[in-house]
């Protein structure tokens, strides 16, 4: 289960912001989680309630996710179509030499604090 790492790696990112902006209380941290980038939401929701109980000033805090839809792009036509609907073949030309522009990511998109 990928998805402890990656909460630990969340928790450790906003408690450097936490220490350099003096912050008391964090209230949510907004996520933006890729359509393809392998984590699953209700586990990462799972474990984010089990780890922030652990840290003091973000015990209460909210784990806020938005999805990034995935997009690949393909370099024989210039289309761009949803990826997981169509996976790596092309639906404009049938062409598979194509790739993914946008889905897989992983970012803090925005902490709430007080």
């Amino acid at each position: 289960m990928h998805e402890l790492g990656i909460v630990f790696y969340i928790i450790r990112d906003v408690e450097d912001v936490v220490e350099k902006n003096e912050v008391t209380e964090v209230k949510s941290v907004t996520l933006q989680l890729g359509e393809v980038s392998g984590v699953i939401p209700s586990y990462l929701l799972d474990v984010w309630k089990w780890a922030v109980q652990k840290h003091e000033c973000m015990k209460d805090a909210e784990l806020k996710i938005e999805t990034i839809p995935a997009v690949t792009y393909c370099k024989n036509c210039g289309g761009k179509y949803e990826t997981v609907k169509y996976a790596k073949v092309c639906p404009y030309c049938d062409s598979e030499d194509t790739y993914l522009l946008t889905g897989d990511q992983i970012n803090v998109k925005e902490i709430e604090a007080y």
